[in-house]
């Protein structure tokens, strides 16, 4: 085993001893029982290949087939797919049944010592921004880098703050020295889409004034419109979004449909860091365009 080999394996039942078990003494063995034709196995296949990639030759990741290994479906008992099986010294040491998602698949590996520590400073980290002590977010994020540099993650954690700090200029700066992959990831689609709207907002007549112009003309669309683009960039997204929907309602054209687009591409960028608000927001908007 090399040391930077990545394990993933189909397993039958005539392998399955020495891919599974054999090496269960050497590393983790993660097994998936699944069938090919089930949405959520293959999503969290994908899953399980990624951190086999990310943590090359720190534990092996072998995949079932239910349908075609039928003698070892009854020797594990498998009675629901996807079915996460994690061995260790040729033992079954966890049993998980049902979709996994990305955070709960690295907290299955962190019990087997598998995880970035680089990870854990940034957990630390954002706790640390998130409770108002900023500077030492910094120096944590700091620190992570220099260990690991290859990190992207880090990097663009450290592009939020300055994002959050209103250091514009070092969030660019940051954001354009990372690789197009991780341009291209949720986290630096939010990114993007933050760095966007701060632009766009910098452009209007500002929020005072805005709101100025809403109160003696209430159903100027371009005013709602620039108003929300600024509350998205002092990140009040709830009240911004109701300037988009009111939009909708006063001209459900406007643009051809830019308040609805709008909304759409602030609820992707609240994927990654607020999820639940993301949800919301999508919701709010599946109501008026179904009502």
């Amino acid at each position: 085993m090399s040391n930077n080999e990545v394990f993933i394996f189909e397993v039958s039942e005539q392998n399955f001893d020495s891919v599974v078990i054999q090496n269960s003494f050497k590393l983790p063995v993660l097994v998936e029982f699944m069938g090919v034709w089930s949405g959520p196995c293959i999503q969290m296949s994908d899953e399980l290949s990624g951190l086999a990639q990310e943590f090359a030759a720190q534990f092996i990741f072998a995949k079932v087939d239910i349908d075609e290994q039928a003698e070892l479906k009854t020797q594990f008992d498998i009675e629901n797919v996807p079915c996460l099986k994690v061995f260790v010294n040729g033992e079954v040491v966890k049993t998980e049944e049902g979709l996994l998602n990305h955070a709960e698949l690295r907290d299955v590996l962190k019990e087997y010592g598998v995880y970035s520590q680089t990870d854990d400073m940034r957990l630390q980290a954002r706790e640390k921004h998130m409770s108002g002590d900023t500077i030492a977010a910094v120096k944590l994020l700091t620190e992570a880098i220099q260990k690991d540099p290859s990190n992207t993650k880090v990097a663009m954690d450290m592009a939020q703050i300055f994002i959050d700090m209103n250091e514009l200029e070092q969030a660019k700066n940051l954001f354009n020295q990372l690789p197009d992959s991780a341009k291209k990831s949720d986290m630096g689609k939010s990114l993007i889409g933050q760095l966007s709207f701060l632009d766009l907002a910098a452009k209007t007549p500002g929020t005072f004034q805005l709101q100025q112009t809403l109160l003696t003309n209430p159903n100027d669309c371009d005013a709602h419109f620039d108003l929300a683009v600024c509350l998205i960039a002092e990140r009040d997204y709830e009240q911004a979004v109701d300037h988009l929907l009111e939009i909708m309602k006063i001209d459900a054209n406007y643009k051809e449909d830019a308040a609805k687009e709008m909304i759409v591409n602030v609820a992707n960028m609240l994927t990654q860091n607020d999820p639940e608000l993301s949800s919301k927001i999508r919701g709010r908007l599946s109501s008026v365009s179904f009502s």
